[in-house]
């Protein structure tokens, strides 16, 4: 078992050795686009990111979004970066971002959810229980009067 006990003394080395990282030594990570591309008709630009970040956890979309705002000359409020997938091993990831020409135009484009993300907009949410009694409503009924008790925001008294 000389093997073993060598692959053991290395571990024990490389793991005395290894910097801590805490929020103060943190490495830099570096934003790339590629596959550029103006699209007009939706007023916006859009591009494949690829964000380099050896020997760091996966980078807040957060910071890619302000650094894109940087390198586009824009504000970060019409970047949207999504979709992001970490190489196997780390250190690199890739995603998609939106950046718009004006936030009407993003507004008025983007996916709610992604709103929501960047707390552009305020989504209120029903409670579970009120939504699943307007479920079961929505059963009896069919045709028009399935639109009726959509918007209907009464009880129905028995």
């Amino acid at each position: 078992m000389p093997f073993a006990s060598a692959a053991i003394t290395f571990f024990l080395v490389f793991r005395q050795t290894r910097p801590t990282m805490g929020k103060e030594s943190e490495p830099k990570a570096t934003v790339r686009t590629r596959k550029f591309m103006t699209n007009r008709l939706l007023n916006r630009k859009q591009m494949v990111v690829d964000v380099l970040h050896p020997g760091r956890s996966t980078v807040p979309r957060s910071e890619i979004r302000s650094k894109l705002a940087r390198m586009y000359k824009t504000t970060g409020d019409v970047v949207f970066p999504f979709g992001f997938k970490t190489a196997f091993g780390g250190g690199k990831s890739t995603g998609f971002a939106l950046i718009y020409d004006t936030l009407d135009y993003a507004k008025k484009l983007e996916p709610k959810y992604r709103l929501e993300r960047q707390a552009l907009i305020e989504v209120k949410k029903t409670a579970r229980k009120q939504r699943k009694e307007r479920k079961n409503r929505m059963k009896k009924a069919r045709g028009t009067a399935k639109a009726k008790l959509a918007s209907a925001t009464k009880k129905k008294v028995k």
